[in-house]
């Protein structure tokens, strides 16, 4: 299904990219209510030898969708009849917020990268909830028999809340969704909410984590996996204390990385006028590929395997996806490059890990 690169050409590209996503979405989203779903899943399905045990959980493949694509869990079944191992939900917040003003996504195509500045946009965990449920109900109704692809849900602090007030924030959407998850993970990491990375100080982050995975646990009346996302653009130095702290609070993972703020040193091909105009927002795509990378083994290296290490950021091919794996992730996430490689991507993904892995494609 190559034909939709030039469709985003011929379409998308001339579209406001907030607009284009909400209309893309609505496709995958149709594509589900015209119930051809389960011929989707066939044509989508990875390669049983693609399974993954990780977090007490199997998941059908390592590569899953991260964070950000559907921040209020409106097409979660949609999303995992395109192939993907697992979706992660969210950011989403306690209390329901507009997020910043728009314009708030914007293109960089020729360095197949996003900017955005989006500011944890959703309707608030209550809202959030229900879908959830339902989601749940669905995913194991269509997957009987085989491992369902598992559901994360991703949390974070609302922009009116003050950080003294942060971990009360986080603990209301984690009584509320970890029950319904298969993991949490907790974002600190967004640079689009004020004051937000401050919290991924090792004084800050370690009462909040350890606060949440209480509260997860008890109102799921069950162990819920939490995992902490941090950001690119922490040094070499702090990137190693969390990890230390991860493993010193018991967390059950890592997600490396959230997006950067960095632009010059990423080497961009995009005109400078064109990425000043842009201003502010977290930058995602393929120049996050080498820093994403570095990371991931600066964690394997301190951690060994004794955590869970989902590596996102500069995913585009299954080639990539190995190359994190072999690095020493166990999952691996994509985002970006779905909006440039279009709704069959996952399924390529999964196609070029089982070919490497030697096996006939399902």
């Amino acid at each position: 299904m190559r034909f939709y690169p030039t469709f985003f050409t011929a379409v998308f590209s001339r579209m406001d990219p907030e607009r284009a996503h909400r209309v893309g979405f609505l496709g995958i989203r149709a594509a589900r209510a015209a119930r051809i779903s389960t011929a989707l899943r066939v044509y989508t399905r990875p390669d049983p030898a693609l399974e993954v045990e990780a977090l007490g959980l199997r998941f059908p493949s390592p590569f899953g969708l991260a964070a950000g694509f559907d921040k209020g869990g409106e097409g979660i079944g949609a999303l995992t009849d395109l192939g993907f191992g697992h979706v992660e939900i969210g950011t989403v917040t306690a209390q329901a917020q507009p997020g910043n003003p728009r314009p708030r996504l914007f293109r960089l195509v020729r360095d197949r990268a996003v900017i955005n500045r989006m500011g944890f946009n959703n309707e608030g965990a209550a809202a959030v909830a229900p879908r959830l449920a339902q989601a749940r109900r669905e995913l194991e109704a269509d997957h009987r028999g085989r491992a369902r692809p598992v559901l994360g849900v991703n949390i974070g602090k609302t922009k009116a809340v003050p950080l003294e007030d942060a971990v009360d924030d986080y603990l209301q959407s984690a009584r509320a969704l970890a029950p319904l998850a298969d993991y949490l993970v907790v974002n600190v990491s967004s640079p689009n909410t004020p004051g937000l990375r401050q919290l991924q100080e090792i004084e800050s982050l370690r009462p909040l984590l350890g606060a949440v995975g209480r509260a997860a646990d008890e109102a799921a009346d069950r162990h819920v996996p939490l995992l902490v996302k941090i950001a690119p653009d922490l040094s070499d130095e702090d990137v190693l204390a969390v990890a230390d702290l991860a493993l010193d609070l018991g967390l059950d993972g890592i997600v490396a990385t959230n997006t950067t703020i960095a632009r010059t040193a990423l080497g961009l091909a995009s005109d400078p006028a064109e990425i000043e105009a842009h201003g502010a927002g977290g930058l995602s795509g393929a120049p996050l590929r080498r820093r994403s990378l570095e990371v991931l083994r600066l964690l394997r290296e301190r951690v060994g395997d004794r955590l869970v290490l989902v590596s996102v950021g500069g995913v585009t091919t299954a080639e990539d996806v190995q190359e994190r794996l072999d690095a020493g992730a166990t999952l691996v996430q994509g985002y970006t490059a779905f909006l440039y490689e279009g709704p069959f991507w996952a399924r390529r993904i999964n196609q070029g890990l089982a070919r490497r892995a030697g096996r006939a494609w399902s």
